[in-house]
């Protein structure tokens, strides 16, 4: 039952998704029909309306839910890995270390093609989840350790990043407006470098997911049954610290999707971590893409960092999931 519900519940967000990036090719600085998006859909031409359908709009919302999905399995893989609800790619430190290792390589090194930044993002990520699980070893269970191991990793290289953009001086702007949060301006090619990652993240999740069910389970049943803790403690890092690699050198540091999503995942209890994974990679990209349009078109012709956006939805939304009494970490898992 539960997982017909749970292949329900992620075929509707899909839809739901696809329907909304339709829509949300109408929405923007020069609305369009109906008639006439689905005309510069289907039939392109080198006309205007052409141009803001397949050039600015489509690619940019597809990157969108890519981006939204890519952050909420990683979300998830982090916290099913900690066993610690407040997990994140925020919290634990990754996101802000890919951050400082991109800033420092545009700055340092600006003769680095903008497509090894996901590699660079890649080992920025990993040191700070490093060094927030070697802070925090031996304490891994407790949310409030992993939370103040990672809040303070955050701001050592939030520190770095802002001593760097102050040093460039006013060269800086172009990473400051990065550094926003969102996907403005996102063509084929930045969808092209996200591909990849999402693909060896989310898929890996799902390959490895006999292995995963079993480090829902605790530690020592894991253990009991033969399973390698400590090499598939790394490799499920690794996975999740890609998927925010993938993300960050596209639309920069994007809040709160990949700490709330899972969450809202736990509510719908699916029967399997195979049909969480898929769930957290519907809803996030769902939620962002939502978040996406409405920053682009609340205030048009100016547009909002997604970021704002997305706190402005996560964080109530947030607030009302540890408001409710059976708030748990392994809510909706199998036994």
């Amino acid at each position: 039952m539960r997982t017909s519900r749970s292949m329900v519940i992620g075929i509707a967000s899909i839809c739901t998704a696809v329907a909304v990036i339709f829509i949300g090719l109408m929405i923007g600085a020069r609305p369009l029909t109906w008639d006439t998006m689905i005309n510069a859909l289907f039939s392109p031409d080198n006309k205007i309306d052409s141009i803001f359908v397949w050039t600015l709009r489509l690619p940019r919302s597809i990157c969108a839910f890519m981006g939204g999905a890519s952050l909420a399995v990683s979300g998830y893989l982090l916290q099913t890995l900690t066993r610690n609800p407040l997990a994140g790619p925020g919290l634990t430190g990754v996101t802000s270390g890919a951050v400082a290792a991109i800033v420092s390589c545009y700055i340092f090194f600006p003769k680095i093609s903008s497509g090894s930044y996901s590699f660079i993002g890649l080992l920025g990520g990993l040191t700070a989840a490093l060094m927030v699980f070697w802070i925090t070893r031996g304490n891994l269970k407790r949310p409030l350790h992993l939370a103040l191991a990672g809040i303070s990793i955050s701001l050592f290289f939030n520190a770095i990043t802002t001593y760097l953009l102050i040093s460039i001086g006013p060269q800086a702007s172009s990473l400051l407006f990065w550094l926003t949060g969102g996907f403005q301006g996102r063509t084929w090619l930045q969808l092209a470098y996200m591909l990849p990652w999402m693909t060896i993240g989310i898929g890996g999740a799902l390959l490895t997911r006999r292995i995963f069910s079993l480090m829902v389970l605790s530690d020592e049943a894991a253990s009991s049954m033969g399973l390698r803790l400590n090499l598939w403690k790394s490799i499920f890092l690794v996975l999740a610290v890609i998927l925010v690699a993938g993300v960050v050198p596209v639309a920069g540091p994007v809040a709160f999707v990949g700490l709330a999503t899972p969450h809202i995942v736990r509510l719908l209890q699916p029967d399997d971590p195979c049909w969480s994974v898929i769930l957290a990679a519907s809803l996030g990209g769902l939620i962002a893409t939502i978040a996406d349009i409405i920053a682009r078109s609340i205030a048009a012709p100016q547009e909002l960092p997604i970021s704002i956006i997305m706190a402005l939805i996560g964080g109530p939304v947030f607030i009302y999931l540890i408001q409710k009494p059976n708030f748990s970490l392994n809510k909706g898992s199998k036994k």
